[in-house]
């Protein structure tokens, strides 16, 4: 049962026709959508699709599948996420090259980093950011399954960003923690939690975050607003209060009449009986160029010069850069006894990073050094830049990739002796270590299925 003010407040912004039509829509059953990883070039579902016509790599799915049951959703192929969400791209596309630097302020689980990520390539640097402890490592999970190397995950509240790197963002987009209207037909603890009193709560904790964030953004830089609420005081205020308290300009999103989207006043609402997706609202606005952080220097000559660690393990950079297609890239860097890398192109500002945030991952893990053998990390397996050919290779079946992926130990007879990259339909799964008689799974334990 949606709540009554709820309901009321609907009128405030809709026609009866439509408030009527949208309750209906949020008591009717959720719509199922995906998002294709470049790692496939092709669908495996065996159901009826539609393409998100404004995402060329969207999909409707006309039933949902036992996700947990594919292994291609574990080894990052696609991402289970809201079609409306999606929408994020399209206004990269417009106003965002794909060489900026972005920031993700509130980014767990990931559906809208991933998108970022892949957006950029290896063009651009992602900050994938989570204050949450609990939601930072699936977070991070999820980044790195989607295996692109261009990202570094922080653990910091939103005023660590506008107070130590001012000035160094193109792009930051905030996805609001926000009163969770759009999602009430998903989540019905939504339900019980709203209130007014809530939706007030929501729009002033959104107006901390991004009065904290604002001096990172860069001058003439995009700041992307979104949340999954209809009510205009998380919505409309809350842009119109950027863009007159923070200095901004909103801008506008070319849309297909036919795609249902509302345009707000300003920013633009997917209405779940208008579109096919969950309530969503979003707004695209650019910092004012005589905006005050206009005044610091240029990142490169703020930053320290980067200096290699001390304990930079040379003789194992040979054989680690056979691992990847274009070791040129990355900067290979020891943590204790793991190597991981990151784009050469932005160590200066990762570095800066690592030594003033809470990063949970930095680029992606390449090994792990046990005594002086090294041995490959799960993170290197997921990455698109992993040269397979590096590697014993053995096909799983699907029995056999579930049980992989449930961290069981696999015997594989027929597989060389050593490191081994197991593949599902010739795609990394990750590594196991076959010492004859069956096979050690190198999965992480803490990313194994535990239920079937």
């Amino acid at each position: 049962m949606l709540p009554t003010d709820f309901i009321e407040n609907l009128h405030d912004q809709l026609s009866p026709t439509d408030v009527q039509q949208l309750c209906q829509a949020l008591e009717s059953t959720p719509v199922t959508s995906i998002r294709l990883n470049d790692k496939i070039d092709c669908l495996t579902f065996e159901c009826d699709t539609d393409e998100v016509p404004w995402h060329e790599d969207g999909y409707y799915l006309s039933e949902r599948p036992p996700f947990t049951l594919d292994p291609l959703l574990h080894a990052g192929c696609y991402y289970v996420q809201e079609a409306s969400s999606m929408f994020v791209e399209h206004i990269l596309q417009e106003y965002v090259s794909r060489d900026s630097v972005v920031l993700d302020m509130c980014a767990a689980p990931g559906g809208k980093s991933t998108l970022i990520s892949q957006y950029i390539g290896q063009e651009g640097l992602l900050v994938s950011n989570e204050v949450v402890r609990q939601r930072v490592f699936i977070l991070s999970e999820n980044i790195q399954k989607w295996g692109n190397g261009n990202t570094v995950v922080t653990h910091n509240p939103a005023v660590d960003f506008g107070t130590r790197l001012p000035g160094v963002f193109d792009c930051i987009l905030v996805d609001a923690p926000c009163s969770g209207e759009g999602m009430f037909r998903k989540d019905e603890g939504a339900i019980a939690e709203w209130s007014e009193a809530n939706v007030e709560a929501c729009a002033i904790r959104q107006r901390k975050i991004l009065q904290d964030v604002w001096a990172a953004l860069r001058p003439g830089g995009v700041m992307i607003y979104s949340t999954c609420t209809f009510n205009h005081m998380e919505n409309e205020e809350n842009v119109q209060w950027i863009a007159e308290t923070l200095g901004a300009k909103v801008l506008p999103v070319p849309i297909d009449p036919s795609w249902g989207i509302v345009e707000g006043y300003p920013g633009y609402h997917f209405y779940p009986h208008k579109t096919r997706g969950e309530g969503f609202y979003i707004c695209a606005l650019q910092k004012h160029q005589e905006d005050i952080s206009g005044h610091i220097r240029p990142l490169d000559k703020r930053l320290p010069t980067f200096k290699p660690q001390p304990n930079q393990p040379v003789e194992q950079m040979a054989v680690l850069k056979t691992w990847l297609k274009h070791p040129d890239q990355w900067v290979m860097r020891q943590q204790d006894r793991f190597i991981v890398a990151y784009p050469a192109k932005y160590k200066d500002l990762i570095h800066i990073l690592n030594k003033q945030f809470i990063c949970i991952s930095t680029g992606f893990g390449i090994c792990e050094l046990r005594g002086k053998v090294p041995v490959p990390q799960h993170a290197l397996a997921m990455l698109k830049d992993v040269n397979m050919d590096a590697f014993h290779k053995a096909e799983l079946t699907r029995e056999q990739a579930l049980s992989y992926l449930r961290n069981e130990a696999l015997t594989l007879p027929n597989a060389a002796i050593g490191i081994v990259m197991v593949t599902y339909e010739n795609v990394p799964l990750g590594f196991v270590k076959n010492v004859g008689n069956h096979c050690n799974n190198l999965y992480p334990k803490e990313w194994r299925i535990r239920k079937l």
